[in-house]
């Protein structure tokens, strides 16, 4: 695409954000995907639940690396320290997603009835941990490296 105008340039960088956020999401999906059929297989092999979901979870969370740094992000070869980054990058929002959960949880039983307070709550971390794991992803774990001058 032509550049010369910064219009031009900043109508590119909205259309290449469009297509990281659908690329993302449709990651997304697949990771949960991922993630239920591994749990379900080592479920009907005979592992203990606790076993089978960590198990399944770790498979997804591969998928969505390996997936958001070759599709989503189009990184080919890995930046150095691009594992671990993504690694920290989840873990924290593994631990933003728990908290956010049992906070709306909280608040949102005092005014709706349990069914809609859970779903309310799991949708609420769910989103925020899924928009800090993109802004995680396309700044630090698979952003290009600027060289130096």
């Amino acid at each position: 695409m032509n550049h010369d105008t910064p219009r031009s340039a900043a109508v590119a960088a909205r259309a290449d954000l469009q297509g990281e956020l659908g690329r993302f999401l449709v990651i997304g999906v697949l990771t949960v995907l991922v993630d239920f059929v591994g749990y379900r297989l080592l479920l009907a092999a005979g592992l203990h639940v606790a076993v089978a979901k960590g198990a399944g979870f770790v498979t997804g969370t591969v998928f969505a690396y390996f997936a958001n740094r070759r599709w989503t992000f189009s990184n080919a070869r890995p930046r150095t320290g691009s594992g671990w980054r993504f690694t920290a990058l989840y873990a924290s929002t593994l631990l933003v997603n728990v908290v956010a959960n049992a906070v709306v949880l909280a608040i949102a039983l005092r005014f709706v009835p349990a069914s809609f307070a859970v779903l309310l709550a799991f949708l609420c971390a769910t989103g925020l941990s899924a928009v800090l794991n993109f802004v995680g992803m396309k700044f630090w774990v698979f952003h290009p490296r600027v060289p130096l001058a």
